[in-house]
């Protein structure tokens, strides 16, 4: 079985796949970077997530050989889904995880990581996001994502700021949702490691801020205007204010 932990960008999606994939070594499962180089993955799953990028059907045929051989392991995405994934999916081939977070906080984020590494003279995936008009369209794409994910079905869906204030209660949903014993020390002990300010040198959780509604300190009113008109319709389906 394959799980895939799909997350809008910069909505602690790095967070969410590392908690699910510590939580799904405890089963003894592999290590989806040794299945990345056992089975010469390296093309299909990139980065240190092994990001399998979009949901085509020849990468996910790619990764479901080693899932049919008897492998379980953990692989990331942002893209949507696809018929592939739903055809996986219904074949209980892949377990489909889904976070997201307010789109205003994520294009934020986003920019400001981009500008950050690109100042260190290290560009990033998201170093092209140069002014709010670039941030705004790159951002709109993943909420249309989001909105198809949102139509799946047997797919976890999580906030981002539900895991950050009540990450007791979504932990739970999480580890009954990949069918998990709660009861075992080792997955409270993953737990207990991803529960938010649990240490201050804690790893793994990949955001920088993460501060909810930091956009309305960062853009202009005139800027929150446009964002509220972009996303008419979203927001209040998303779970936030305007």
């Amino acid at each position: 079985m394959i799980v895939l932990s799909v997350g809008m960008p910069r909505a602690g999606s790095g967070w969410h796949y590392n908690l699910i994939h510590d939580l799904m070594e405890t089963t003894g499962c592999a290590d989806a970077r040794d299945i990345r180089e056992k089975y010469k993955l390296q093309s299909v799953l990139t980065e240190v997530n092994c990001n399998i990028g979009v949901l085509s059907a020849r990468r996910l045929a790619m990764v479901t050989i080693p899932a049919l051989t008897g492998n379980t392991f953990v692989i990331k995405a942002h893209a949507g889904p696809t018929s592939a994934s739903r055809l996986l999916a219904s074949l209980g081939v892949l377990r489909i995880t889904y976070i997201y977070r307010d789109p205003r906080d994520a294009m934020l984020s986003a920019f400001d990581y981009g500008q950050r590494a690109l100042a260190k003279g290290r560009p990033n995936a998201f170093s092209h996001l140069s002014d709010f008009e670039k941030s705004v369209d790159f951002m709109m794409e993943y909420v249309h994502i989001w909105e198809r994910w949102m139509g799946e079905k047997n797919v976890l869906i999580a906030r981002y700021e539900d895991l950050l204030t009540n990450y007791d209660v979504e932990s739970t949903k999480l580890v009954s949702y990949l069918k998990l014993d709660a009861d075992k020390p080792e997955v409270h002990a993953v737990i207990e490691k991803y529960r938010p300010g649990a240490n201050d040198s804690q790893q793994g959780l990949h955001f920088y801020k993460g501060k909810i509604g930091r956009f309305r300190d960062a853009y202009t009113s005139e800027q929150q205007g446009v964002l509220l008109e972009k996303l008419d319709g979203y927001l209040a389906r998303m779970g936030y204010e305007k």
